[in-house]
């Protein structure tokens, strides 16, 4: 199991994967505004864990099993962001997500993902939510 922080460090590996080629330590760095060091840090512990493959000055690569790993975080943090929107919460929705992800069970981010794939099959429920939040403001 890995920590909130490496956690947020693999998911920005993920997240860098999707779009470039290479992965390297500086923009690990620059994305989570952390020191260099703090950054080899983490990579050692997520390379022991078998999360990716990293050699000083190299490159850094996901293993299958950072991959997997990875676009769960990826997809986690958007099914929070999302489920944020839909109870019409006033925060922003990355932040928000960012401070509730690391610390669900599985069983409630399972919950979550249920209730969001339900109020989008069912949109009279989110109107109706909706038309309630409105009422309440109103009083």
């Amino acid at each position: 199991m890995l920590t909130p922080s490496l956690e947020d460090y693999l998911e920005e590996i993920y997240r860098f994967s999707l779009s470039q080629s290479t992965v390297r330590v500086s923009n690990i760095s620059k994305r989570l505004k952390v020191a260099l060091p703090s950054v080899t840090k983490a990579l050692y512990k997520l390379r022991d864990e078998g999360y990716i493959k990293y050699e000083p000055y190299g490159e850094i690569k996901l293993t299958d099993k950072g991959k997997e790993f990875g676009d769960y975080l990826v997809a986690r943090n958007q099914l929070l962001q999302e489920f944020l929107a839909l109870i019409c919460s006033q925060c922003n929705f990355a932040a928000e997500a960012e401070a509730m992800e690391h610390y669900l069970s599985i069983a409630t981010i399972e919950a979550i993902k249920t209730l969001v794939d339900f109020i989008k099959a069912n949109p009279s429920w989110q109107q109706a939510f909706k038309d309630f939040i409105k009422l309440k403001d109103a009083k």
